[in-house]
């Protein structure tokens, strides 16, 4: 395993909406009827992603493994429907293949996102995850992640019941 983690760039942008589908259907997909799924995965295109890339209020950290993609996080502007600190920045997303799970590399996009948030100027970090995701609240348990409310997230017609968090970043100048 020799993995690089570096930014995106818009040639990243067809492995990286890969990368999204391959494993939001690997952990979720078995939760929704196909037609839900598919009108979900119809708004998750290369061109999407091509544009946030190339939008300075978004921030994409990839983990390279010998130039196959391993993950990605991405951080972007708060849109969670909850009462938000005006100094805050949100996680969107954080995607590890399985192949991946357990080696360090999602614990290390985290890290990378964190230091991006401070380096921007925000103090709060916050995010959505799945009620039943477990693997992935007792990750963010170890941030300090806390809840502040809940949110419909929607794959199709079928609304997910997600918690969101919130962490406040302790900056190197406070």
């Amino acid at each position: 395993m020799t993995l690089e983690y570096r930014a995106a760039t818009p040639d990243d942008a067809d492995a990286v909406a890969e990368l999204f589908t391959s494993s939001f259907c690997e952990t979720f997909g078995h939760l929704y009827k196909p037609d839900d799924l598919t009108s979900f995965l119809e708004n998750v295109t290369p061109e999407r992603f091509r544009n946030e890339i190339g939008d300075e209020r978004f921030e994409f950290v990839l983990a390279v493994d010998s130039k196959q993609l391993a993950g990605f996080v991405k951080l972007g502007p708060p849109e969670l429907p909850v009462e938000t600190p005006p100094d805050t920045i949100e996680l969107c997303q954080l995607y590890v293949l399985k192949d991946w799970h357990g080696t360090g590399v999602a614990a290390e996009l985290m890290e990378r996102a964190l230091a991006a948030a401070e380096r921007r100027g925000a103090r709060h970090m916050q995010l959505s995850v799945y009620v039943d995701n477990h693997r992935a609240r007792r990750f963010y348990d170890r941030y300090g992640f806390e809840p502040v409310g809940r949110y419909d997230f929607m794959v199709g017609s079928h609304a997910d019941d997600d918690i969101v968090l919130r962490h406040v970043i302790l900056r190197a100048d406070s």
